[in-house]
């Protein structure tokens, strides 16, 4: 059984390399979909008989680990030493140092890696993370999926 759970954080970032516009300083609505994979909990009476997981439960997981570090920040890649080295620059400024250049991409298997750690077998009803899909904009969208990662 498939669940998916829907969430939006609003991020800036820029392309360092890119040939247009993204190459400026600028910033999105972002969604972030979860796909999580499991067996339906069977036990009697428990509160979330019948789910793969409380959905309040996957949200939760993903505010701890990836929204709430990510919302209202400005994503940067490491690399971009002039643009960290602003941002830093910057008293109490919400900056987060990536190891990637923030494209959707990247953000997706980026967010992929980290929720894998943070959904594994939470149930125990062998509960796996199967895809993040990252909106940059309501047209435009990156899915990192488990045979890929």
């Amino acid at each position: 059984m498939l669940i998916t759970r829907r969430l939006e954080f609003d991020a800036g970032h820029r392309i360092p390399q890119h040939k247009s516009q993204c190459r400026h300083l600028h910033g999105h609505r972002y969604a972030i979909e979860i796909t999580l994979s499991g067996k339906l909990i069977a036990t009697p009476g428990a509160p979330d008989e019948g789910m793969v997981m409380d959905y309040s439960d996957v949200k939760a997981i993903a505010q701890k680990h990836v929204i709430e570090p990510w919302d209202h920040a400005f994503l940067v890649y490491e690399g971009d030493t002039v643009v960290v080295d602003f941002l830093q620059s910057l008293a109490g400024h919400k900056t987060v140092v990536l190891d990637c250049v923030p494209t959707a991409e990247n953000l997706a298997a980026k967010a992929f890696r980290i929720l894998d750690l943070a959904y594994c077998d939470t149930y125990g009803n062998n509960l796996h993370l199967e895809r993040v899909r990252i909106y940059e904009t309501p047209n435009n969208w990156a899915d990192a999926v488990r045979e890929e990662m």
